[in-house]
């Protein structure tokens, strides 16, 4: 009886920590494009820093105030030498997703980012020099294809986004990669990961966000006609944005590794949904075929990683083939935007 109990309680926190973690992922999506589109505040650097802030702030009060999660101590060297060059990839993948949001629809954006498996094996592979088993390569054939039908078929196609959050999905793949290698021997949640990335990050987009859009937010504030509701909105998202990192530690804990990857996906298909509930953006039938597509593949290919994660592991020779990709069984790219 009793473990029945818990079996019904293990079930209900996971579908409660994925319900969570999609609307929060949902809200801090719907909310920067309505930030671009409807209050007319066309900075993405600034929503970035503003995020940045927010994500700062929210994790001192999480790890020193409030007391919910242990602070990793990590040395002062490290902070320069893992640390920053951490933020910095983390500070671009954000500042892409916020710049592609500005130009392209929602669910364009989002299926593209579902590009990331893709970039993370080609970049290993081609950088790396690591090789694959052959069934993740076959893995990554729907998702390209995936991809190519829906770039091909939207129509509301925007180069300049469409690159915008291609280069995101290799910002977000160079962060994973790094991120074994740069922060090995320190176990990171996401809440410590912001804890010390996201004041790096501020710091790094500073200054660029004053030279560039200063002005423009300047001339914003004297002419928008709702600016205080709509300062609300801004730093809104990004208060959200920090609840959306504290959601993915939440998740993480509560679900398995392949609840986790269909959870991820099946959030693409809900933020595709909801933005176009909001926005109405046109979607063609082809392009919604290569949206699915995508997910489809990007379910496969976890699939497929977590199979050849459960065999056996030898420590091949220099030349043999390397079964599993070098990031971790349950990765979130913490781009919560």
């Amino acid at each position: 009886m009793e473990e029945s109990v818990l079996c019904q309680w293990t079930v209900i926190r996971s579908i409660f920590a994925i319900v969570q973690w999609w609307c929060f992922n949902v809200a801090v999506i719907i909310m920067n494009k309505w930030i671009f589109q409807k209050l007319d505040f066309k900075f993405p650097l600034t929503v970035s820093c503003v995020h940045f802030i927010c994500s700062a702030i929210g994790a001192y009060l999480a790890i020193k105030v409030l007391k919910l999660k242990q602070l990793i101590v990590v040395e002062p060297a490290d902070r320069w030498r893992r640390i920053f060059p951490m933020s910095f990839v983390f500070c671009v993948n954000i500042v892409l997703g916020n710049v592609s949001l500005r130009y392209i629809p929602v669910s364009f954006m989002q299926t593209i980012k579902s590009f990331t498996p893709a970039t993370t094996v080609i970049l290993q592979w081609l950088v790396w020099r690591k090789n694959f088993d052959w069934r993740i390569w076959t893995s990554l054939i729907p998702i390209v294809g995936g991809i190519l039908l829906t770039s091909v078929t939207e129509l509301s196609f925007n180069m300049f986004g469409f690159c915008a959050a291609l280069f995101g999905c290799l910002a977000t793949s160079t962060k994973t990669i790094l991120a074994e290698s740069l922060l090995h021997g320190y176990k990171f949640d996401s809440i410590n990961t912001v804890f010390y990335m996201a004041p790096f990050a501020t710091m790094i987009l500073a200054l660029p966000a004053l030279l560039f859009e200063g002005a423009g937010v300047v001339e914003w504030l004297y002419t928008f006609p709702s600016v205080v509701p709509s300062m609300f909105i801004i730093f809104g998202s990004g208060v959200l944005a920090f609840c959306l990192n504290f959601s993915i530690f939440y998740v993480i804990h509560s679900t398995t590794a392949v609840t986790f990857n269909v959870a991820g996906n099946l959030k693409v298909a809900v933020a595709v949904t909801c933005s176009w509930l909001i926005f109405r953006n046109p979607i063609s039938a082809m392009n919604a075929l290569g949206c699915g597509v995508t997910l489809v593949g990007c379910t496969f290919y976890g699939y497929v990683r977590h199979i050849l994660s459960q065999q056996p592991q030898e420590i091949p020779p220099k030349n043999k083939s390397e079964f599993v990709p070098l990031v971790n069984e349950k990765v979130e790219d913490k781009d919560n935007d």
